[in-house]
């Protein structure tokens, strides 16, 4: 073992025109925008609640804020596609870690800790989505080989990523599956599957936007 592992999140500065472009239309860039600070927020607040997790970092791609909670490092990202920054925030992180996107709002401490259990005995862990992405990647040590060349934003993303991990050597436990938001309907779908209090579905009320 290499210590106790860290919770990664992998973001975008919630800048209207630069974050959830696919939401647009319907909603207006600074829609969008308030929505992904709000899915942000939501995944920032499960990783702060996470128990027994002694090393939390936002791996950002803009300028960090007043919204990022206590608590958190923050790392710039590097790399040029996402493979490349994926590859980047592991190395940067070093060590065990399991990371996240900012799009799954849904995500419970619950789920991140039993994430970070899986991890301590196997090599990997990998949370799939249901539109052939895949929201979260843990891992026990990290290479390059691991994500360069590996095909981001497709439909089988998710499945490419499961073989490049095994075809690396690792055992992999997958973690169950959360829907992410890049749709107008993904967004209503994830706002229900939200436990009370998140700011994502209140968010996504204030749009005024239907399915």
């Amino acid at each position: 073992m290499n210590g106790a592992p860290a919770l990664i999140v992998l973001a975008k500065a919630p800048v209207a025109g630069r974050v959830k472009t696919r939401l647009c239309p319907p909603c207006t860039p600074a829609e969008a925008a308030q929505l992904a600070a709000a899915a942000l927020a939501d995944t920032l607040a499960a990783v702060a609640a996470t128990p027994g997790v002694t090393r939390r970092l936002l791996v950002l791609d803009g300028v960090a804020g007043p919204w990022v909670p206590p608590g958190f490092a923050v790392l710039p990202q590097r790399g040029g596609g996402l493979d490349e920054r994926l590859a980047c925030a592991f190395a940067d992180v070093g060590g065990p870690a399991l990371l996240v996107g900012m799009d799954t709002p849904q995500v419970t401490p619950a789920l991140l800790r039993d994430g970070l259990d899986r991890l301590a005995r196997t090599g990997a862990v990998l949370g799939l989505a249901p539109d052939g992405g895949y929201w979260a990647i843990g891992l026990q040590r990290a290479s390059a080989a691991l994500f360069h060349g590996v095909p981001m934003s497709a439909t089988d993303t998710g499945g490419a990523q499961l073989r490049r991990l095994h075809d690396q050597g690792l055992q992999v436990d997958l973690l169950p599956e959360l829907r992410d938001v890049d749709t107008i309907a993904d967004a209503h779908a994830v706002a229900a599957a939200c436990p009370p209090g998140a700011a994502f579905p209140a968010a996504l009320d204030r749009t005024l936007i239907t399915a």
